[in-house]
């Protein structure tokens, strides 16, 4: 049996909060359609046919729904990376998001022989990998649609459990990404040790 691993990113563009990739692992033959009728309501000539979407067409609830599935179905294996803002800082995003598409890749425990492996276009994993870049992959390759719901599905957890510890930020609202309401207070509160520096230096701290 060959396997795909799709692989997506979420928070490329935040101000604060770590860049978090997500990995899901299936056999070849899995059909995803089952999981997206979960979340396609039916029309009024019948049960409407699954859609595939990706982590930005759907609502929060319907993002949890999947999640769930991915997690307990028997067969799919799922990862995630998580690369913080100091990190970011010291080497940019781009080089970022890829030592956390390694890393979630490497959390699967498969070996490179028996996978192909599919990313959203501006990812890669080490040469070593057969794999696949593709430009808006997580509108088009279910595999890649399902990372795409895990990276943004964890990283909005883990965003929403900063929001006590860091409650003038509000990050439970916005998810550390560039709202009014987020620049209203760094600029009222200064930075954290979860901002991106480099990031808002260049947008709202001139």
């Amino acid at each position: 049996m060959r396997y795909l691993v799709g692989i997506d990113e979420a928070g490329r563009g935040a101000l604060a909060g770590p860049v978090c990739v997500g990995a899901v692992l299936y056999p070849e033959d899995f059909d995803w359609r089952e999981a997206f009728a979960l979340v396609t309501r039916p029309n009024r000539a019948g049960p409407g046919s699954p859609r595939l979407r990706d982590s930005k067409q759907l609502s929060a609830q319907q993002r949890e729904i999947l999640f769930d599935y991915i997690v307990d179905h028997g067969r799919l294996k799922h990862a995630f990376a998580l690369v913080d803002a100091a990190i970011i800082d010291a080497i940019g995003i781009t080089h970022a998001a890829r030592e956390a598409a390694a890393l979630a890749l490497s959390r699967l425990s498969v070996t490179p022989s028996r996978v192909h492996v599919l990313l959203d276009a501006g990812l890669s994993v080490p040469d070593h990998w057969s794999q696949e870049s593709i430009v808006r992959g997580d509108e088009q390759i279910p595999a890649i649609a399902f990372a795409s719901i895990v990276a943004k599905v964890t990283r909005d957890r883990f965003m929403e459990d900063l929001d006590g510890p860091y409650e003038p930020y509000n990050f439970a609202q916005h998810k550390g990404y560039g709202t009014q309401a987020h620049v209203r207070a760094i600029r009222g509160n200064g930075l954290t040790d979860l901002h991106r520096a480099s990031f808002c230096k260049g947008l709202i701290l001139r």
